[in-house]
């Protein structure tokens, strides 16, 4: 790796000018300093671009506006516009702690062979009160069998090289719902993710997120993971492709459970124990639901 090497930072913004502020000020404050900030204002009716320009004193800070076209749309801008080794992304209603980039790139230093990096999050409401550490389990390595369970890679967290995006292209413009996944799915097919056990940034959790609608988020994942296995039906051996998907559907079960949707529920069992039968999650969900009705 070079030394002092660029890294670019792509923000896409939508009429976040309240919390746009406290993601800005946690790039410029980064230990790292050799960065450029790519602000894509993805059609904004609020003052978001009086208050960029209100930074734009600080050369690294570069700004583009463009109709609205959704997110997955104003991250490839970014990417497009970037002119980094190594490409980050920041959500404006997110922040990262002061050493972000530095422990990053570290990582790569330590770790060569791998080509994106991340770590974990610590959760915060819309007054950016600490409200939990995410602390889920995260692997290491050529993960695609792992993901198949669940999407543990904290996309505010990740630097990724950008020979990724040269030779995988970007976000998939078409989804609108966990187009991370998606992307993580896809690099992870070729390239080594390293997971950092340090908390990297903070993730703000508000009511009016997609994100926070677990049930669109559950059919959104379904719908990419199904389309995923099919374009690339190569990716995992047939043993884990199965037991990754009754694994995902044993989880949807779970949380349907939860909600006393138990008709959703049980077809989700279902299709769990269709695809590994002899795996004893979906029985333990079908036991839960039993003893929860």
């Amino acid at each position: 790796m070079q030394k002092n090497p660029l890294v670019s930072i792509v923000t896409p913004t939508y009429n976040r000018s309240d919390f746009l502020p406290e993601a800005i000020e946690s790039v410029l404050s980064q230990t790292y300093e050799n960065l450029e900030l790519i602000i894509v204002d993805d059609g904004s009716t609020d003052d978001t671009q009086a208050l960029v320009e209100s930074y734009q004193k600080d050369p690294r800070i570069r700004y583009f506006y463009q109709s609205n076209q959704g997110q997955s749309a104003a991250r490839n801008r970014g990417i497009a516009e970037s002119r980094g080794d190594f490409i980050c992304f920041l959500d404006s209603d997110n922040a990262w702690v002061p050493h972000k980039l530095e422990r990053s790139l570290l990582a790569f230093e330590r770790f060569p062979e791998a080509q994106v990096v991340y770590g974990d999050n610590i959760l915060i409401d819309e007054n950016s009160v600490e409200i939990g550490r995410n602390n889920m389990r995260r692997h290491s390595g050529k993960i695609t069998d792992r993901l198949l369970n669940d999407n543990f890679v904290s996309m505010n967290t990740t630097m990724t090289r950008r020979q990724c995006f040269d030779e995988m292209g970007g976000f998939n413009e078409a989804d609108r719902i966990a187009e991370d996944y998606e992307l993580w799915l896809r690099f992870s097919t070729k390239f080594e993710f390293r997971y950092i056990p340090e908390l990297l940034g903070f993730y703000r959790e508000m009511e009016n997120q997609i994100s926070s609608d677990k049930q669109q988020r559950f059919e959104g994942n379904e719908r990419l993971l199904l389309k995923f296995l099919e374009q690339y039906p190569d990716a995992v051996a047939a043993k884990r492709r199965r037991r990754g998907l009754s694994h995902f559907y044993t989880r949807k079960a779970r949380y349907e459970i939860s909600v006393k949707a138990f008709g959703a529920a049980l077809s989700d069992i279902a299709k769990a124990m269709k695809y590994d039968p002899w795996w004893q999650g979906p029985w333990r969900a079908l036991a839960k639901m039993v003893l929860r009705r």
